[in-house]
């Protein structure tokens, strides 16, 4: 039987955090042998706000090494930075010109970040979704992993996808219609700072975030001083306490104990006392996959021929969807 083909990607906009591992990583190495997988450091999406190019292919490394460390396999995964791919700019083109304006100006994402950007503001931003959507498109993805805020971009990449075949491939569409792959459990992990808040790396406090390459130290600091409430008793259904839900499902997800078995465990607790627990849970959990991480970036070679591996799988792939649209747009042949 043959897998299921399923793409997703990761910015490389510094040091991945539990929200990224615990939303999305984590699900992928759970499931991967379930698929045919391609992952991407989606390096072209980074430059959409201002980034530092003394870093760039730097962080694009890191990513990487940390999704090998995190227990993603070359066995089972195809590893790739975005940005060796041509394709994928070629094909956002392509599609940016069959993608009505008003869908982009629409995306909820878009008018968040550009009210942070202000006159900064740049059209790779309003058209991140159609980036995205091609890194999707290209390699005729049937799952993509998508925490709950990004489903509004997987419906428009649907929705692009049909528009195209409607337009120029009735009788033999060329791009597949993907489906979220959602995980319920540890899907939207909120900020540290303020529990109504996704996790994100790009809030300006660090503390808002536990970071996967943060020392014991810094994990210690950072939940010492998370916030928290004023009632003793701790309970995922006070839908009032948004810090206490959120760090009882990390405690939860860090510690690999049953929601009923943390339920029963930090009833009677203060903060004082769940602290702690959480704390070396989450130290714990994190240990091997720093280990493993020191060890995969002391061998660059053995990182470098990983990408190289998976790019020219995925472009075999990305380079055959390519030349399915053109020929469906009425391009020419190349001589």
């Amino acid at each position: 039987m043959t897998k299921q083909r399923v793409l997703s990607g990761i910015q490389p906009t510094g040091n991945l955090h539990l929200g990224n591992y615990l939303g999305s990583i984590r699900n992928w190495v759970e499931h991967q042998h379930n698929y045919e997988n391609y992952l991407c450091v989606v390096d072209l999406h980074a430059i959409t706000a201002p980034h530092d190019p003394q870093v760039l292919a730097e962080n694009s490394y890191t990513i990487a090494a940390l999704y090998l460390a995190c227990g993603i396999s070359v066995e089972h995964a195809n590893i790739f930075i975005q940005s060796h791919i041509p394709a994928h700019s070629e094909l956002t083109w392509l599609l940016n010109c069959v993608t009505p304006l008003n869908w982009l100006q629409d995306m909820i994402q878009f008018k968040e970040k550009a009210i942070k950007q202000g006159e900064n503001v740049n059209v790779g931003l309003l058209d991140y979704p159609v980036l995205m959507a091609a890194d999707i498109l290209l390699y005729q993805a049937d799952k993509v992993p998508v925490g709950e805020d990004q489903k509004q971009h997987l419906e428009l990449t649907r929705d692009i996808a049909v528009r195209f075949n409607h337009q120029f491939a009735k009788t033999k569409p060329v791009l597949k219609l993907p489906q979220a792959l959602i995980k319920a459990d540890g899907a939207r992990v909120m900020s540290l700072t303020d529990g109504t808040k996704k996790m994100s790396k790009s809030d300006p406090s660090d503390l808002s975030r536990i970071n996967l390459l943060d020392s014991p130290e810094v994990i210690q600091k950072k939940i010492k001083k998370c916030k928290t409430d004023l009632e003793r008793g701790l309970t995922f259904e006070a839908l009032d306490r948004p810090e206490c839900r959120n760090l009882m499902t990390l405690y939860m997800l860090m510690s690999g104990k049953s929601k009923q078995t943390v339920a029963d465990e930090c009833q009677d607790l203060g903060w004082g006392q769940f602290k702690p627990l959480l704390t070396e849970a989450t130290i714990e959990h994190l240990r091997p996959i720093q280990t493993k991480y020191q060890a995969v970036m002391t061998d660059k070679p053995y990182l470098e021929s990983v990408l190289r591996d998976g790019k020219n799988r995925a472009a075999a792939i990305a380079d055959r969807t390519l030349a399915e649209v053109k020929a469906a747009l009425g391009f020419s042949t190349p001589l």
